[in-house]
């Protein structure tokens, strides 16, 4: 609970924006935002008149209409799809964990390796770890990585590869990504799965496996989903047959979500 009172120039502000973003022509009259966020009209325009002040709201002479400029995008600059996605993942991932019991993260690319953005480790009574997020997990020995590793564009691979193959990785993944064959054959493997998997691949975690997939919206990779589990309690072809169609499922909610966002939210 907030000990701070509650601002209600800014939330009045802000309604005004919603209400300007809503309407179907982009532009609205002072009496038209009043009818629909329900603020008096001298309410209204004193509002529109501080954010015209502010550059955030243009104001047409020919007919006294208001409409947004170009500066309400500065608002949502800094929410990138790391962002996006992580804000939309938790409610789909609480309901994964419901169905298939052991915890899950979601993963995004960092360099040289997948950072976890999202857990339900702190929910899953199967846990073997609690504190997950910015947790950074190898690209090359990792579900989750390796299923990114596979889809991203060819471009972005190569630059992973060069900065595992350098070393910053560890010497373990800079082995892997110096071995070309090696690498074709986990591109090709994991292309051909649809999926990424490693079973006990991992020397500092060799008690874990994991199944992963990506999730792709408008053919842009942005994050793994994962499955983690003992490897000494489920195999990789049952992780496979009971997990990654949930796993695929519950990717396909979250681009649905992701791809829904620009109709409700035009700024």
């Amino acid at each position: 609970m907030t000990t701070y009172t509650n601002v209600r120039g800014l939330a009045r502000g802000l309604q005004v924006l919603q209400a300007l973003n809503a309407m179907e022509s982009g532009r609205a009259t002072s009496q038209q935002i009043s009818d629909l966020t329900g603020l008096h009209r001298t309410t209204v325009r004193r509002l529109l008149e501080t954010l015209v002040e502010e550059g955030f709201v243009r104001r047409s002479t020919s007919d006294d209409s208001f409409r947004l400029t170009l500066n309400v995008r500065s608002l949502s600059e800094g929410f990138t799809d790391d962002e996006r996605i992580a804000t939309i993942a938790p409610p789909i991932m609480g309901q994964l964990l419901q169905r298939v019991a052991w915890p899950s993260d979601l993963t995004t690319p960092d360099g040289d390796a997948m950072i976890i953005r999202e857990t339900t480790h702190r929910f899953s009574q199967l846990s073997f770890h609690r504190s997950m997020v910015g947790r950074r997990l190898p690209i090359l020995l990792t579900a989750a990585g390796r299923i990114y590793f596979a889809k991203c564009p060819d471009a972005e691979r190569e630059d992973i590869l060069d900065l595992l193959r350098s070393g910053v990785g560890g010497e373990e993944q800079k082995a892997l990504a110096s071995n070309d064959a090696l690498i074709r054959s986990l591109i090709k493997r994991v292309r051909t799965d649809g999926f990424g998997s490693n079973h006990g691949d991992w020397a500092a975690q060799s008690k874990i496996g994991a199944v992963a997939v990506a999730i792709i919206s408008r053919e842009r990779v942005l994050a793994s989903l994962n499955v983690v589990f003992l490897s000494r309690a489920v195999t990789l072809a049952e992780a496979t047959r009971r997990y990654v169609p949930e796993l695929q499922n519950a990717a396909r909610e979250m681009v649905a979500a992701l791809e829904a966002e620009p109709a409700q939210n035009k700024v």
